[in-house]
């Protein structure tokens, strides 16, 4: 299981969104008052429990490797997901009235890249499978 290529990018897409978790994705002052707030997944309970899901949806998924067909679906579930959770994070932004992003708001661009790959990985393992069976 470890051995497979898919593997390593689900766990450190796992390993990222549970990052995400502790940095914040955007900081600047409050338009209600002049003081400064950094957006946290942590502050919105809505984002903290999708960010949680996200991330132990990712590390079931590596553990279903004898059903590849499950593993491509949850895959695109959890790049659903996070363009959802960006989303939130970005209407929580409508709240500054000045600020930027952290630096740490990579990591959801990290999270699909590592979830694309390891679908790219899945993918080339159910192919592998299949020619192997044809070959038979």
């Amino acid at each position: 299981m470890i051995q497979r290529v898919q593997t390593l990018w689900m766990l450190l897409a796992a390993i990222t969104v549970f990052l995400t978790l502790q940095f914040p994705f955007y900081g600047g002052t409050l338009a209600a008052g002049n003081t400064y707030h950094a957006v946290l997944a942590t502050d919105n309970i809505f984002l903290l429990i999708l960010t949680a899901a996200l991330g132990t949806g990712i590390i079931i998924n590596i553990f279903l490797y004898k059903n590849r067909k499950l593993q491509i679906r949850i895959i695109v579930i959890s790049i659903l997901l996070e363009f959802l959770i960006i989303f939130l994070y970005i209407r929580q932004i409508s709240k500054f009235s000045s600020g930027n992003f952290a630096l740490w708001s990579a990591l959801h661009l990290l999270i699909i890249i590592f979830l694309i790959f390891g679908a790219r990985g899945i993918y080339n393992d159910s192919k592998l499978v299949k020619d192997s069976n044809r070959l038979r």
